[in-house]
């Protein structure tokens, strides 16, 4: 991209919405109002030469590098691609289009290109190692000599020693492999969205809650379908109709359409474009001078070494292993009792473990599901959080949203009356959003040049329903909601100078600890009291139910557990392989070898595992829930030594440790600093009602 273009471009950057500062209440927010998806293409192609231009300038400065003029002038740097690109990850996850999606495709390589020419900038480098390398450095402060060493660690990790021509290599490599992430993540959105089981009589709905039925009927309206209703093909649809529908054969449908996304031999399918990942993983890790991809990948975590990663999960999947044959033989006792000539089948598993549930703790999730309001759900986060971090929420209406369905809350200190930040809440599964949970930074908490309030979202997709009835959710529903919320407080507490040691930019195998920590106070009796209330009567669980969960707390833990370590040890053996491989023989192979339990599958099979093969944020990453569960364990050990889960003075060293710092100290650090020692995988054995080994400790 020539000088040319780029000063025609600038002078129309005025006209393009997306160059322009955010403005308004709250140091700016997203115009959303004024955005088209016309507008993307132009916009991040000056963006990107704005963002070279101020690389170039700091490469070039004539000056000895100092910590101003190089580190500091990078965290300035690339300001308008930052905002572009927070709106395109935006559109990109939620409001997804055939239009938006062939400017994806073309733009997902520049962005890869970006990078490259960032990270094997010779200059460049050479600057930031001899920030590095300084004992002028050494009288900084922690948070910069942190910053240094991340910049440092990164440009190492990314090929900046490299010879130009293995450069050139990796460049490509990666310029490829953005391309087959986007259309891994577009195969499994048309998948998703296209797919569904349709109900055509009344017999369909058979078991059915009423809200799951209410849903279904108005998902069928909603694509104008010719049938009383149908099931999407998403988790928050398949995973109620698995549990309840008595239609057994109905359930096979639903199980099999969730199970073969990507994997349908159609347009649509992912096997031979995972395939493609693998092997350009294998050849960027070789050039890096990594064994395998693997390797390189936890480089810069916190486990460090892959066989660290397989022996703890090896060490939790026998005893899980051993719970889910005795959670199936619980089931097949019942569907034997009630003369059903079958085995229990993947499809059965939901089914007939909520009727073991219920005839062994007197729990049924029919009966929970009433008192679990989504938006009270909401409030009684809102009030933990006031509880342990001091925050307060207040509903907003002056800022722009992309959706109807977005609602924004202003963050603020109740103390002190100080404001911290925005939370978007977009709660409701559309057409043109991906599946799943999760949260956004818009914009990093920082001080640099005076105080930058953070704006992090939380996106889920329970279903709306009718409009004028609250909407109810199940209860690993109501936990996902309190965990993608953790991450969203990780964001709000965070209290660093540099955005790129904020909030969530920890290593990957911790960035989930404070996610999982917050599930745990959902099933606090506080919460549940004031917040579970019935729909109708608006009376709280009542105790006898409250008892009744706790007492089957851990029940279910070895069909998660399974549920999630097979992905987690399939992901970790795929890139620890060199060679090509066949993805329904590996999985096959694999899962045989560790005697998976046949009547469950893998969280993600390949050809959908959107973690690991829609970008490398979670490649050969995916045991991080399990690491960062070990932590977890751990840190909530340290509330129940203490006063309780409402611990003033323990609930202020996790914020004081763990929520506000950020990558500003090493994590290892960080966690020994809130519990005085390393974290005891023990406690996760306890948590999960697994038998505890001595080689734990």
């Amino acid at each position: 991209m020539g000088t040319t273009f780029f000063a025609i471009n600038a002078q129309n950057k005025e006209k393009n919405p997306l160059h322009k500062l955010w403005t308004g209440p709250y140091g700016g927010t997203p115009a959303f109002n004024e955005y088209k998806v016309s507008d993307f293409k132009p916009a991040i192609e000056f963006a990107i030469q704005e963002k070279l231009n101020e690389v170039d300038a700091i490469a070039n400065n004539s000056k000895a590098a100092t910590f101003d003029n190089t580190i500091a002038a990078l965290e300035r740097s690339g300001a308008t691609m930052d905002r572009i690109s927070a709106v395109y990850a935006i559109y990109r996850s939620n409001l997804s289009s055939a239009e938006f999606n062939i400017i994806d495709r073309e733009m997902s390589p520049k962005f890869s290109e970006l990078s490259d020419k960032i990270n094997q900038n010779k200059k460049l480098f050479t600057r930031i190692e001899a920030l590095y390398n300084s004992k002028e450095s050494k009288k900084l402060t922690s948070e910069q000599q942190r910053l240094i060493w991340l910049y440092y660690t990164n440009f190492i990790r990314q090929g900046a020693k490299l010879n130009e021509k293995d450069k050139e290599k990796v460049a490509a490599i990666n310029k490829e492999l953005a391309s087959l992430y986007t259309r891994f993540s577009q195969n499994l959105l048309e998948e998703e969205q296209n797919q569904y089981v349709a109900l055509e009589k009344e017999s369909d709905f058979n078991g059915l809650p009423d809200e799951v039925k209410k849903a279904a009927i108005s998902e069928a309206k909603t694509r104008k379908l010719s049938v009383l209703g149908c099931i999407a093909n998403t988790r928050s649809s398949i995973e109620p109709f698995l549990t309840f529908s008595t239609r057994r054969d109905l359930r096979e449908k639903a199980f099999n359409i969730f199970v073969k996304r990507g994997d349908n031999r159609n347009v649509n399918d992912n096997n031979s474009t995972a395939v493609s990942i693998l092997e350009l993983r294998t050849q960027k890790a070789k050039l890096l001078g990594f064994p395998t991809f693997a390797h390189w990948s936890l480089s810069n975590k916190m486990a460090k070494d892959p066989q660290k990663t397989l022996d703890l999960m090896l060490s939790v999947w026998e005893p899980a292993v051993n719970k889910v044959h005795d959670d199936v033989a619980e089931m097949q006792k019942i569907v034997d009792a009630e003369g059903g000539k079958f085995k229990i089948a993947p499809w059965d598993y939901r089914f007939y473990a909520e009727k073991v549930r219920k005839a062994k703790y007197d729990l049924d999730q029919n009966e929970v599901k009433p008192y679990l309001q989504l938006e009270k759900l909401r409030e009684g986060m809102f009030w933990v959080a006031g509880e342990l971090f001091n925050l307060q929420f207040k509903q907003i209406t002056n800022v722009p949203v992309y959706h109807s369905d977005v609602r924004v809350w202003e963050v603020s200190n109740k103390v002190t009356g100080k404001t911290v930040g925005l939370w978007y809440f977009d709660p409701y599964a559309r057409l043109g959003k991906r599946s799943g949970a999760w949260m956004n930074a818009y914009r990093n908490q920082e001080r640099m040049d005076g105080e930058v309030l953070t704006i992090v979202s939380n996106n889920c997709n329970f279903i709306k329903g009718v409009s004028d009835e609250p909407v109810l959710i199940s209860w690993e529903d109501a936990s996902t909601l309190f965990h993608e919320f953790g991450h969203a407080l990780h964001g709000l507490c965070s209290n660093v100078t540099y955005p790129s040691l904020a909030g969530t930019s920890v290593a990957r195998d911790y960035v989930e600890f404070p996610s999982q920590l917050l599930e745990h106070w959902l099933a606090t009796p506080e919460v549940l009291n004031k917040f579970a209330l019935h729909y109708k009567t608006g009376e709280p669980l009542p105790k006898t139910m409250v008892d009744r969960i706790e007492r089957a707390g851990t029940f279910g833990e070895g069909f998660s557990t399974v549920e999630t370590i097979s992905s987690s040890l399939i992901d970790m053996k795929l890139h620890l392989t060199t060679e090509k491989i066949d993805p329904k023989k590996f999985e096959k192979e694999t899962l045989d070898a560790l005697h998976m339990p046949s009547e469950i599958v893998m969280r993600h099979r390949i050809p959908q595992f959107g973690h690991i093969f829609s970008g490398d944020g979670y490649s050969a990453g995916y045991y991080s829930y399990l690491w960062a569960d070990v932590i977890n364990a751990d840190a909530w050990e340290a509330f129940l030594e203490g006063k309780g889960p409402y611990d003033k003075a323990v609930a202020k060293r996790l914020h004081d440790n763990v929520f506000s710092v950020g990558n500003t100290i090493d994590q290892e650090k960080a966690y020994e600093n809130f519990r005085g020692r390393a974290p005891k995988s023990d406690a996760l054995m306890r948590a999960r009602n697994f038998p505890v080994s001595s080689k734990n400790n």
